[in-house]
């Protein structure tokens, strides 16, 4: 959660899944949930799915040297999907977007159904504001007035450094329909791509129209290196990776096990020559909400 502009960051807030469970209000619309396996009945918390969140904590921090802001849910606040903070806020330092961004800032964004706007708890709220975000965006009038959602950047791929999208300051916004090869509209844009400082990966074969498609490649490999993953590849959770700072300053790629199997030798290579780790956890448990890229910066 750097307060100067980066591309990406060497801390990041994440939420343990210990009240973590099965979404059915979010399951409503998002395919990538109905393709995994729903969990048993019940099973809200298990030893295998905090088992996991240990891995990757301990890959992010003591392997990475991540700086990871740690917070929990209760089945008291009603959120199974409060692991995936990413959707309801996002921070930008100041300089973002080519100086776009005047002063570091915290945006609040609406959410579609009503557990997950309960994941802005006032508690986190604050820690970031004390963060030193000292202007706050709040979008979420939307969810009351105009039943408007936005989820952050499950919707937004944010390419900080050389400047998209002008409500924070950006210079510019690349829009598309994308569809995963069932047809069904992708529900989060960070699911088909991702974009890090020297590397972007995307799923181009998402994207139908022909036009919004060379137009997404034309501007991506404008600034970038891109890594073109197919639709079984999105499907395996490829375009759901998140690139971070590790402890030494340099770039590391997270991501879970199966997308890391699920990239083919010569697209890790491609990464590498841009990050100096591809950090991964096996994520089984999860398979469907993409939980490695979803700490928040």
């Amino acid at each position: 959660m750097g307060l100067r502009s980066a591309q990406s960051s060497n801390s990041v807030l994440m939420v343990a899944p210990t009240a973590f469970g099965f979404n059915e209000e979010a399951a409503q619309d998002n395919s990538f949930m109905h393709a995994a396996e729903k969990p048993q009945k019940d099973s809200f918390l298990t030893e295998e799915v905090c088992a996991e969140f240990a891995e990757l904590h301990r890959q992010l921090t003591d392997v990475a040297g991540v700086d990871v802001k740690l917070f929990q849910h209760h089945l008291s606040h009603g959120t199974p999907d409060a692991v995936f903070p990413n959707n309801w806020f996002s921070t930008h330092g100041a300089g973002e977007a080519a100086g776009g961004v005047s002063r570091p800032t915290l945006v609040l964004y609406p959410m579609k159904c009503p557990n997950r706007a309960a994941e802005r708890r006032p508690e986190v709220i604050q820690v970031l504001r004390q963060a030193g975000y000292e202007r706050v965006v709040d979008l979420t009038g939307h969810e009351s007035h105009d039943q408007a959602y936005f989820e952050g950047t499950g919707v937004l791929v944010l390419d900080r450094v050389n400047g998209w999208v002008s409500s924070l300051g950006y210079k510019d916004l690349v829009t598309f329909n994308s569809a995963d090869c069932r047809g069904k509209s992708v529900y989060h844009t960070n699911v088909m791509m991702a974009i890090g400082t020297d590397v972007a990966v995307v799923c181009a074969d998402s994207v139908p129209d022909a036009k919004e498609r060379q137009h997404l490649l034309s501007k991506l490999s404008s600034t970038h290196e891109v890594v073109q993953i197919s639709s079984a590849q999105m499907d395996a959770l490829c375009g759901n990776v998140l690139e971070l700072q590790g402890g030494k300053g340099l770039p590391v790629m997270a991501m879970s096990s199966q997308a890391y199997h699920a990239f083919t030798p010569e697209q890790r290579k491609v990464m590498r020559r841009h990050v100096a780790e591809l950090v991964h956890a096996p994520l089984t448990h999860w398979r469907g909400w993409a939980a490695a890229a979803c700490g928040a910066r």
